[in-house]
């Protein structure tokens, strides 16, 4: 291909689309030539060499000297080691088997009670991730009732116990910190704590840590005899936990496959290492995140679902690529002041409010739009009425670009 490319050109040539996976990605809105995709592919040989350098064992995160693993949590036959293979596999089981046991009752509270709800304490990704997991996946009365502990507010820390007021004697108190010295999660732990060994009620028999082995958490919760203590890897950074026991434990509390999770983040995970750049997903998406900012991030992202369970999920790419790509240096000690800044809300609320300043204002920014294949059996229309009209008129009236 030569020269520059049209929208037509582009959506022919670079839509993705897996069956296995069922997910389509569209980038022929966003503004590229043929040179640029060409240097970009070049760019791409070293990032697929880097990838299989990490899935290999190799130490990323050089001011920790530590591994980067969490694919092999989706995948444990890729870990550089049959030792961390086998410590994968054992933490699945132990949760999936945890969690069968909360939901049939063979564990119950210190008065033969079977647990109700479950209040979570943690910061950033551990709290993101989980609650990405109960409001996206959870159904209607399955499984146990979630509440967050995700910020150092004594309104809030009240406010929730308050509504669990009648219920904390059948609530588990899960705490998540790697290090446990982290102070948001220690301190939200000693109000909820103290609160209620003042009232009466069971703490130690009811709580739970997620924390890594020999952490201050993991000490903590050995010597006061807590309920269940579950492994975090010190190479499972926060904002990558959710496929470790920090979503699985959710997973196995409101009774959704763990095992079907895992794999269709495996699945993904296949489809993102071919080396193929334009039927590699992950290598489309993000060209089109570095091309849209000039490779340094000059336009914010605007993530924009058409679906209500998932509105937490723009929160949750904030956390994990503002963290991931927001940096001061460079590997090479350079100040570049660079990344990518995230925002967003549901699909047809942001429509009627500051999507109009987007469409209107300064040209700062680019939309990512998510929409949901599949759709609820109950038919809105009449039989006079044809759908397809109806929503290309609806959409004519209220023209938005689909990646702007």
């Amino acid at each position: 291909m030569n020269g520059d490319l049209n929208s037509w050109d582009k959506f022919c040539n670079y839509l993705w689309f897996d069956k296995k996976l069922n997910i389509w990605l569209d980038i022929s809105k966003i503004n590229f030539t043929s040179k640029d995709i060409k240097n970009l592919e070049d760019k791409f040989i070293d990032v697929f060499s880097s990838i299989k350098e990490l899935e290999n064992g190799a130490i990323s995160n050089i001011d920790e000297n530590r591994q980067v693993g969490h694919y092999w949590l989706r995948n444990p036959s890729i870990s550089p080691s049959s030792k961390i293979e086998e410590e994968i596999r054992a933490d699945i089981n132990a949760i999936s088997e945890f969690g069968k046991q909360i939901l049939n009752g063979d564990i119950k509270n210190k008065n033969n009670q079977k647990y109700t709800d479950v209040l979570w304490i943690g910061i950033g990704g551990s709290g993101l991730g989980p609650l990405l997991i109960t409001e996206s996946l959870q159904k209607c009365s399955r499984g146990l009732n979630f509440s967050y502990i995700d910020n150092v507010d004594p309104f809030l820390i009240s406010e929730k116990l308050d509504e669990l007021s009648e219920k904390l004697s059948t609530t588990l108190f899960v705490v998540v910190s790697k290090s446990g010295g982290t102070p948001e999660p220690r301190i939200a732990m000693e109000i909820i704590k103290s609160h209620c060994e003042n009232n009466s009620l069971e703490w130690n028999s009811n709580a739970i840590a997620i924390t890594m082995k020999g952490s201050k958490l993991f000490k903590k919760a050995t010597s006061e005899n807590w309920l269940k203590i579950f492994n975090l890897q010190d190479w499972v950074g926060g904002r990558t936990s959710i496929t470790s026991s920090v979503g699985l434990l959710p997973l196995a509390l409101i009774n959704e496959n763990i095992s079907e999770f895992i794999r269709g983040a495996s699945l993904m995970d296949e489809a993102t290492r071919i080396s193929d750049f334009k039927n590699n997903p992950a290598a489309l998406l993000s060209s089109a995140w570095y091309l849209t900012g000039d490779g340094i991030g000059k336009r914010d992202m605007v993530v924009l679902p058409y679906r209500d369970r998932l509105q937490v999920f723009s929160k949750y790419l904030q956390q994990l690529v503002m963290e991931s790509l927001g940096k001061k240096f460079n590997r090479n000690g350079e100040v570049v002041n660079q990344g990518i800044s995230v925002f967003g809300n549901k699909g047809s609320t942001d429509q009627h409010a500051y999507v109009q300043q987007l469409r209107d204002g300064i040209d700062n920014f680019f939309c990512i739009f998510i929409e949901l294949l599949d759709s609820p059996s109950t038919n809105i229309f009449d039989e006079k009425e044809n759908p397809k009209e109806y929503l290309s008129g609806f959409f004519a009236r209220n023209q938005i670009s689909t990646l702007l």
